[in-house]
């Protein structure tokens, strides 16, 4: 059911008597100074009590959307990559970025290559809610020359690496307001379009940091053919390690799993699908959101902490050693964890730099997030999670950060079912024990939840089905940090799609299971979840 005009609880906010070192940061950065803009804005759920700029995303959607930032003609190259998979690659007009995310004043670049050359335009669309429109636009680029750039060569541990000459420079202008920005790109000559897409970050306190999945994008990205990290190089597993490096400098085209009927991401990543929806409700609701990229998770752990919640979005599989210690430390000092995610926190990488020295660039995947124990490799099937050749991180296991984990079968889909109505994750719900959210469990999960955790409880969980063989079992938990502050796992990829259905979205549906897209039970667990968030004392 869809409950977009469904009165709202206010959202109560709160200081929270943060440690030193949080209060500190959080200090430097309101004294940097913070650009809030103006007007009035017609939002029925307003937070209350904000500090100073924390009410910049409900004054950020007052301002009038467009839905013209859905892509209205596209053409991907003919035929299949295999038996299994289209060709998903734009090739008529296609772009990367230099930079995942970016903040105010820093430039960026956007690489662009048109085949047969053609004059072309970008225009740029901060997402968001915008009356349920969707996108801002914020900045038009006219009539740039195209050309054709050449598909890189195979690089070193078969990387394809674009070295593309840049069509577009400019600078991050003061008055954008973080968030993910989508670059539509139109080839004149036919009117094909797709995307290009960045994070513009800021540096201020705010209530929720919303982290983008992007290094699980590109793992999975096979431009410009079949070279993701899944790609089954000179005969080896599709799992193994380690894999082949993919890199960032490069457009993003199909993905290796070919989930829903959005199997072309046409250049957008993996962020329409799984994780606008939470954007979209969020920003509909007037929440204090600031956004961020794996990238910064892994190389500003002190930017963790000016947020009061963390959130971990849709399919968020790839993460850096730095990462999971910087978030592991940020809930120790007292920061609030949200994993509306799945398969999350499973794959070890590295970030390295590119051929030229630019850091974070490429990456490959060396290792897995689990305990390396005999009881491991025998509840996974032998030496490995998937394959042999099984390497664990030693001390660094999934289940320890978010309290559980991934486990076999791995892929899944179900309902999800309460265990605990008496818990306050229900207040407001109405639901009784076994009651379901139909088709919310997808296309992968989490379970075997670590009860020795502080405070572990089990709040959801049931059985999942591969077209009604292969059974698992997801288990969505909570458990309580040092601080006051609270850790809640989801055990779904598909949560963003019971809050909300943007322009243009489709809900998922894999292993004989359809998502059914809004359910009111959904959004008020994670109205529940993000007051109580919000309103911890560390």
């Amino acid at each position: 059911m869809n409950n977009r005009n469904r009165p709202e609880h206010t959202v109560q906010r709160r200081e929270p008597k943060h440690t030193v070192q949080r209060r500190e940061v959080i200090k430097g950065a309101a004294a940097a100074g913070l650009v809030v803009a103006t007007g009035t804005h017609s939002f029925v759920h307003a937070a209350e009590n904000h500090t100073a700029g924390r009410d910049r995303i409900q004054h950020e959607n007052a301002k009038p959307g467009t839905r013209d930032w859905l892509l209205t003609k596209t053409r991907t190259v003919p035929g299949k990559i295999n038996k299994n998979l289209l060709n998903g690659r734009s090739q008529i007009i296609e772009g990367y970025c230099s930079a995942n995310s970016v903040r105010v004043g820093e430039k960026l670049q956007v690489m662009v290559s048109t085949n047969p050359a053609s004059d072309f335009k970008l225009e740029i669309f901060r997402t968001g809610y915008y009356n349920g429109d969707g996108a801002r636009l914020v900045k038009t680029f006219d009539s740039f020359k195209g050309v054709t750039q050449p598909d890189p060569p195979v690089g070193e541990n078969y990387v394809r690496e674009c070295q593309w000459e840049p069509s577009v420079e400019f600078e991050i202008p003061e008055d954008w307001t973080s968030g993910v920005y989508l670059g539509k790109l139109t080839a004149e000559k036919e009117n094909i379009q797709s995307y290009v897409i960045f994070i513009v970050r800021d540096d201020r306190p705010c209530d929720l940091l919303f982290q983008c999945s992007d290094l699980t994008w590109s793992a999975y990205n096979r431009w410009p053919a079949d070279f993701s990290i899944y790609t089954p190089h000179d005969g080896r597993p599709t799992t193994t390690v380690p894999s082949g490096t993919v890199s960032f400098d490069r457009p993003y085209a199909l993905f290796t799993h070919p989930v829903n009927k959005m199997k072309k991401s046409g250049g957008s990543g993996e962020f329409l699908p799984w994780e606008f929806p939470l954007s979209f409700w969020l920003e509909q609701h007037g929440y204090d959101v600031s956004y961020i990229s794996n990238i910064d998770t892994h190389s500003d752990p002190a930017g963790l902490l000016r947020g009061k919640g963390f959130i971990s979005v849709g399919h968020d599989e790839y993460w850096t050693t730095d990462m999971y210690d910087n978030v592991m430390k940020a809930r120790d000092e007292g920061v609030n964890l949200a994993f509306l995610s799945a398969n999350a926190v499973l794959c070890v990488v590295p970030l390295n730099p590119s051929s030229s020295g630019k850091p974070y660039r490429t990456m490959r995947r060396e290792g897995w997030f689990f305990p390396e124990s005999p009881e491991t490799k025998r509840r996974m099937g032998g030496e490995s999670p998937y394959e042999p050749g099984f390497k664990a991180t030693l001390g660094r296991d999934g289940a320890q950060l978010m309290g559980a984990r991934t486990t076999p079968p791995v892929m899944g889909s179900g309902d999800w079912t309460c265990a605990k109505p008496q818990h306050w994750l229900f207040e407001g719900t109405g639901m009784k024990k076994g009651d379901s959210v139909e088709g919310l469990v997808g296309w992968e999960w989490h379970g075997d939840p670590l009860m020795d955790l502080p405070g572990m409880q089990v709040v959801a969980e049931g059985e999942t089905l591969i077209n009604g063989k292969n059974p698992g079992r997801y288990t969505a938990t909570i458990y309580d940090g040092p601080k006051g502050n609270i850790v809640f796992n989801g055990a779904t990829i598909w949560w963003a799609n019971g809050l909300s259905s943007p322009p243009g979205h489709v809900n998922p549906s894999r292993h004989g299971v359809t998502q059914q897209g809004p359910d009111e039970r959904v959004q008020q667990i994670t109205r529940n979840l993000f007051q109580r968030m919000i309103a911890s004392e560390a």
